[in-house]
C-alpha cells in the first residue's frame, strides 16, 4: 500500500525550488542528499500559502502517508524495545509518542517551523493550538517526503532518532497521558456518576477551530479545557476535572 503512495506521489505540482539554504538544512536532518526536492517542498507548503502560481498543493497528502508510517514505525520501535510490555502499555505508550505536544515539540526542536512556508498570520500566532497542530503536522508530512525521497529505512532511522529515542530517554512512556481513561477510573473509586463531556465553544476561523469543553459529573462542572480539536479539549478538561478530585477538600460523594 505504502508503495503505491509512494509513485502516486511521485511528482509535486508546485513550481517553486526550494533555496540552497533551505536544502541544506533538510539534508542536515536527513542525514542523506534529497533526491526530489519538490516533495520536500510540498511537505513544508502549509495551505495557507497556496497562491495559484507556485504554490499549488499543501503538504495534507503527504501528512496522511507520514501519519501512516510514523505510526507504523514507533509501533515496530516499541514492541522491540518493551519486549516484555502487554498491548494495553504499548497502546498507551504510542499515543503519547504520536500526539499533537510531541510532535509540536519535536518539529520545533528540529526546526521545521523555519523550513515551513505559511502565511504571515499563522507565523504570528506561534504557541497557539493552531500552530502547534500545524507544525506537527508538517513534522509527519516531511517523514512521507523522506519516505518518498530515500526509503522506508532512512524514515525509519528518521523517525527513531528524532523522536523515539530522545523521549524514551526523557522518560515520556511513563506517563500516562490518558487523563479521561485516569478521570474514569477516579470516578468509578468514588460511586460517582459516569463523567460526560459537553461543547460550549467554538472560536477561531475553519482552519484553525479552537473548541472549550466542560467536564462534568451529573450537574457539577469539574474541568474546562480547551484545544484545537474536540478530543483534545476533552483531554483537556478531563485532566483539570482529574486534579480537581484529587487535590480537592470537597467531599465530591456529597449529595
Amino acid at each position: 500500500m505504502l508503495g503505491l503512495f509512494k509513485n502516486f506521489l511521485r511528482r509535486s505540482k508546485n513550481r517553486k525550488i526550494l533555496s540552497k539554504d533551505r536544502i541544506r538544512k533538510i539534508e542536515s536532518l536527513t542525514g542523506r542528499e534529497i533526491v526530489q526536492p519538490e516533495i520536500f517542498m510540498e511537505a513544508l507548503t502549509h495551505r495557507s500559502h497556496l497562491d495559484n502560481k507556485k504554490f499549488l498543493v499543501s503538504n495534507e497528502r503527504l501528512e496522511f502517508l507520514g501519519d501512516a508510517l510514523l505510526g507504523f514505525v514507533v509501533a515496530e520501535v516499541l514492541s522491540s524495545h518493551f519486549s516484555d510490555k502487554d498491548e494495553g502499555f504499548l497502546t498507551r505508550v504510542r499515543a503519547n509518542f504520536v500526539n499533537r505536544m510531541t510532535l509540536f515539540s519535536v518539529a520545533y526542536k528540529i526546526g521545521i517551523h523555519d523550513l515551513l512556508f505559511m502565511s504571515d498570520e499563522i507565523k504570528l500566532s506561534e504557541g497557539s493550538p493552531g500552530f502547534q497542530t500545524i507544525l506537527a503536522d508538517a513534522f509527519e508530512a516531511f517523514i512521507g517526503a523522506i519516505y518518498i525521497n530515500h526509503g522506508l529505512p532512512t524514515a525509519k532511522d528518521f523517525i527513531t532518532q528524532k523522536l523515539v529515542n530522545p523521549n524514551l530517554e526523557s522518560g515520556l512512556h511513563l506517563v500516562d497521558n490518558n487523563y479521561k481513561s485516569r478521570l474514569l477510573e477516579l470516578i468509578q473509586s468514588l460511586k460517582l456518576e459516569i463523567p460526560r463531556y459537553k461543547v460550549i465553544k467554538e472560536d477561531g476561523p475553519e482552519h484553525d477551530r479552537v473548541f472549550t469543553v466542560q467536564a462534568l459529573v451529573g450537574e457539577r462542572v469539574l474541568g474546562l479545557g480547551v484545544g484545537k480539536n474536540k478530543k483534545a479539549a476533552e483531554q483537556e478538561a478531563a485532566k483539570v476535572a482529574y486534579l480537581n478530585l484529587t487535590t480537592a477538600t470537597t467531599d465530591f460523594t456529597e449529595n
